[in-house]
């Protein structure tokens, strides 16, 4: 058998695998010997069938499975021996043309190989948010902190910013909720004036149309889906059950020991260096992701190299569970490319810096993925012969491990890339932030 790789261009080129009669004719005929041990034949005792019936009944399709597994195996060795790295999958050149009665054959395969690049992190700058939690913030947190933790007077005639308990109904949306909600949230002019000086009992028609301050509340307030939400226009009647005022808590100690634990916050001035702390740290993850996302945005815009298009979309037309027409395999290429020059930025970076995710790595991730969620319950973290117990039934699931690689593989791309990548830091509030990044 002899194997040859003839190059078209530097991401195409032809394997040729020469097979002889030598290479395949023992196997054959061990397995016809096999076959003639065992075979069931009409007129003939077990094992006593001549072997020319033999040949004649299983000889072309024992020549076709033997050679095929010659032909894999040779690909197998010699790609791996050769390192070749490809794109895809050798595709079949010549397979119709073959003459299965002669006793030499040559099969011919197409390979996509992997273009040749580099990444250039610092080719563009990208924007490192720092997302801050500014004063203006703090104070509506402890504002809504003092309402949440505020004691409710029962009302029986609405006022401007009390809460209304009711129930929303509407029958072609098909919309029947029982909803708390402050008469802060009502934009509508119109719709504020109807609910004023309402009181309990009262059927109230309103219009959906800008009667909340965003669409989204359609959503919390009305039970409507998302592409529902936004512009809806019909008519709702709101059945007025409680009428309330809250009365804003005092801010005192007993308020922070309930919030935080005991002594742990004793003025507001801590309280808000707390909210600060807690919410500049939900930021941070925010600001992360956004991160992460630019600089991939950044690198697949800015890292320049060919693909073997051609080969791919043939690929992906007959590599599938059924064949693609042309038009469908060009189409579900010019989708995923994107996602493929990335695969291979990605590769190359992890490979070149030593970013592969290990399974002690795996191990601890998960573990510490455990330790935080029992923390949010409340729950303390068991000793470490019961951790590694909960991790090692996490990790026999294909899909968990999946899962937490991906998450761990992120993390360490996304340090990697804050302290490598050409990034200049801004600072702005939250609600500057989700305008500018979203």
């Amino acid at each position: 058998m002899n194997i040859t790789k003839q190059d078209i261009d530097s991401l195409n080129a032809i394997l040729k695998v020469d097979i002889s009669k030598e290479d395949y004719a023992p196997k054959v005929e061990k397995v016809l010997s096999d076959y003639k041990k065992n075979a069931k034949i009409a007129g003939f005792r077990v094992g006593h069938v001549p072997m020319g019936m033999v040949k004649k009944q299983y000889g072309k399709a024992v020549l076709l499975e033997e050679i095929n597994k010659l032909i894999q195996e040779a690909l197998h060795n010699y790609l791996t021996k050769e390192k070749l790295d490809l794109l895809g999958n050798p595709l079949p050149k010549n397979e119709m043309d073959i003459n299965w009665e002669a006793d030499n054959f040559v099969f011919e395969f197409e390979l996509g190989l992997a273009p040749q690049f580099e990444v250039d992190l610092k080719a563009k700058a990208v924007t490192q948010y720092k997302v801050i939690a500014d004063q203006e913030m703090l104070n509506n947190q402890v504002k809504s902190i003092r309402k949440q933790y505020g004691k409710l007077i029962s009302k029986t005639i609405a006022e401007k910013g009390d809460e209304i308990t009711g129930v929303f109904k509407n029958e072609e949306k098909e919309i029947n909720n029982k909803t708390t909600f402050s008469l802060d949230k009502i934009k509508g002019k119109k719709q504020l004036e109807q609910l004023i000086g309402a009181k309990v009992g009262d059927v109230i028609s309103l219009k959906t149309k800008g009667l909340f301050e965003d669409e989204h509340d359609n959503q919390t307030f009305l039970k409507v889906a998302h592409h529902d939400a936004h512009g809806l226009d019909i008519k709702v009647t709101l059945t007025i059950e409680e009428i309330n005022k809250r009365e804003m808590a005092t801010l005192n100690q007993e308020l922070f020991d309930k919030l935080f634990g005991e002594g742990i916050v004793t003025s507001e001035e801590q309280l808000k260096e707390k909210i600060k702390e807690d919410a500049e740290k939900q930021f941070e993850q925010q600001a992360d992701q956004v991160l992460l996302n630019t600089v991939v945005e950044s690198l697949i815009e800015n890292t320049k190299f060919d693909l073997p298009g051609a080969f791919l979309t043939k690929w992906i037309q007959r590599g599938g569970e059924k064949d693609l027409t042309e038009e469908e395999a060009k189409e579900e290429y010019n989708r995923s490319e994107k996602g493929l020059r990335y695969q291979l930025i990605e590769g190359k970076l992890m490979a070149e810096n030593n970013l592969i995710v290990t399974f002690e790595e795996l191990k601890q991730f998960t573990k510490s993925m455990i330790a935080a969620q029992m923390a949010q319950y409340g729950q303390m973290t068991p000793p470490d012969e019961e951790m590694d117990g909960i991790a090692a039934r996490i990790l026999a699931n294909e899909e968990e491990v999946k899962r937490l690689s991906e998450q761990l593989n992120s993390q360490k791309l996304l340090q990697f890339f804050k302290e490598n990548a050409k990034l200049k830091v801004k600072e702005l509030s939250y609600d500057k932030f989700v305008k500018e990044a979203y």
